[in-house]
């Protein structure tokens, strides 16, 4: 089925994976609890840093991140479609653009706004159905922002976090890039150029950012 095969990206032969992905191939386990079980380790043992951005097409490779001990949206969301994919179950990049409302003075400093793109989640095809989630977030950084961690059913989207736990607006959606079957490298690096021009001004050559 389509967004079931490996790609350069999404290397889920490689063996870092394929040990991700080992506790959850018990045959009495279904694909719905292999989701769920997958998205919750990936949300929560990588820690969520925006702050790294890399141009570099090898550090998009799942089998580079998981050997990270953090990860920014799109690379928590490479990681886990890769290891749903070696599971059998199709999954897709999804990204767009979000507005952070809480916490957002560091992220007003170094991007110059408190928009963030390309903002990665993850669709995946559990009993005929796409469904969105986000394992952008783990969950002590939630507890930490005052924000109820995205936990996935398998039979919901569960992708935004608009409220923190005291109603206040959190993050929303400003607009919607689409899914892709691989990830789209060019149109990421031209989308991240175009929005955040002042981090490239004095480094045209370079690949790799620590903000």
């Amino acid at each position: 089925m389509k967004y079931s095969s490996p790609s350069y990206f999404f290397d889920f032969e490689h063996h870092s994976i394929q040990e991700l992905i080992s506790e959850f191939m018990a045959p009495e386990l279904t694909d719905k609890e292999k989701t769920i079980g997958l998205y919750t380790k990936v949300r929560d043992d990588w820690k969520y840093d925006p702050y790294h951005i890399s141009l570099a097409k090898e550090n998009y490779r799942a089998s580079h991140i998981v050997q990270k001990s953090t990860g920014n949206c799109v690379e928590k969301s490479i990681l886990l479609i890769a290891g749903l994919r070696g599971m059998g179950i199709p999954a897709r990049l999804h990204l767009g653009k979000v507005k952070n409302h809480i916490a957002v003075e560091r992220l007003i400093e170094k991007f110059g706004s408190n928009e963030l793109t390309p903002h990665g989640m993850v669709n995946v095809n559990l009993n005929n159905k796409w469904l969105k989630m986000s394992p952008a977030f783990n969950k002590s950084l939630c507890e930490k922002l005052n924000v109820e961690p995205l936990e996935f059913d398998g039979e919901n989207n569960s992708f935004l976090q608009a409220y923190n736990s005291a109603g206040t607006r959190f993050m929303e959606y400003t607009e919607d890039y689409g899914h892709f079957e691989d990830v789209p490298l060019e149109f990421m690096k031209k989308n991240i150029k175009e929005h955040y021009p002042h981090i490239f001004d004095k480094a045209e050559n370079i690949t790799e950012f620590r903000l």
